[in-house]
């Protein structure tokens, strides 16, 4: 019986050690667009490693399957390991216009390499796999950050 009682004490404190090790941070990012004329941009939100290869799509502003192909390195990846996107995918966002949303990182990602690329492309125009690359690191998480092409700026803050 003490040898149960100890198995079972050992387990939860294992279990909730590490539970505790993969924790998270929500961060709300606004993407501020440009004023381009045209239709809404697709925006694929990413976690590049330091290998500069795809970790995980963190979020996916445009909602119509049909049109993720041109966001092409994206779904080249996404292609490979699809997952379930479902509950981090949202609108797309028109020229001029700004969205918030809601974004999760692990921890443990932050200050070890990894970066963000903000990945874009709008009907009939000019697809951009590097619209907004940052660095995943306190400073930059606490910095506002200009785009080069659809987006004008992306600035988080800590929910």
């Amino acid at each position: 019986m003490k040898q149960l009682i100890r198995t079972s004490l050992l387990l939860v404190l294992l279990t909730a050690t590490l539970a505790g090790s993969a924790q998270t941070t929500k961060y709300k990012c606004m993407i501020q667009m440009t004023n381009y004329m045209g239709q809404g941009a697709y925006i694929v939100v990413s976690l590049i490693n330091s290998n500069d290869t795809y970790n995980k799509t963190l979020y996916v502003l445009g909602s119509d399957k049909k049109w993720y192909p041109d966001v092409k390195e994206w779904h080249k990846a996404y292609k490979k390991k699809p997952t379930n996107i479902s509950a981090i995918t949202g609108a797309s966002v028109a020229g001029g216009d700004r969205s918030v949303v809601t974004i999760e990182l692990d921890n443990a990602t932050i200050n070890a390499g990894y970066k963000l690329r903000f990945e874009s492309a709008v009907e009939d125009k000019e697809y951009h796999v590097k619209d907004l690359e940052i660095p995943l690191t306190t400073e930059a998480l606490a910095a506002k950050t200009d785009g080069q092409h659809y987006i004008r700026y992306v600035r988080f803050s800590a929910n």
